[in-house]
């Protein structure tokens, strides 16, 4: 086995046991715990609270109802063995970024969406600069007219490693608190102007509530 997938598979484990000593609330705006809003979604979440926002999909996201939720990771070796963790904990996974298979990726979670599957984006991942929207998650919003879903998390008691995203991992027996934010439609057809005025909204919504 590769080194990377038994890293991955040590990794699930791990969480997996974490997770289980956690508590999670979730203020759920859209409706899409109950699949209420039943439109294919477009999940935007800062890279350092991945660990909140997965443990809201694990516990409430509505399996067997909604076609699943796909992950863009990063396409390098650290990348393949989040894809496996992704993978393990139930979630489909798709691998690039702004610098490696950027386009291949975007037309990738075209498909999903078009499949009536959810997707899942860091905007300012992989590798920063921290709490920096970049263009591709309204670049596919505005491609597929799926909407765009703010999502914040937050930990009654973490860890925050010395990294550039000074990630995020949750203490056990804590607690932690996500938003899923009202919907944000994007036109087809937005000028340049309007594109980076949906950018820079969305980065303020999400900045706004970071801690």
């Amino acid at each position: 086995m590769k080194r990377e997938k038994i890293l991955a598979a040590l990794g699930v484990l791990l969480l997996r046991v974490l997770f289980a000593t956690i508590r999670v609330r979730v203020d759920d705006r859209v409706g899409v715990g109950h699949n209420a809003y039943r439109k294919p979604i477009i999940m935007c979440f800062w890279h350092n609270r991945i660990l909140g926002i997965t443990l809201c999909f694990l516990r409430k996201y509505p399996h067997g109802q909604r076609p699943g939720v796909t992950v863009l990771t990063s396409p390098s070796h650290d990348g393949e063995i989040l894809a496996g963790v992704v993978n393990g904990l139930g979630m489909s996974a798709v691998r690039g970024s702004s610098s490696r298979r950027g386009s291949v990726a975007l037309r990738e979670l075209v498909r999903c969406i078009e499949s009536s599957g959810d997707v899942a984006i860091t905007p300012d991942g992989p590798r920063g600069p921290r709490y920096s929207f970049g263009p591709g998650a309204v670049l596919l919003a505005q491609a597929t007219g799926a909407a765009l879903v703010p999502m914040h998390a937050k930990f009654s008691h973490c860890i925050r490693m010395k990294t550039w995203d000074n990630f995020i991992i949750p203490l056990p027996f804590s607690s932690i608190s996500v938003i899923m934010d009202a919907t944000i439609p994007v036109p087809h057809d937005l000028t340049k102007e309007e594109f980076e005025a949906t950018r820079a909204r969305i980065q303020t919504l999400l900045t706004n509530e970071a801690d």
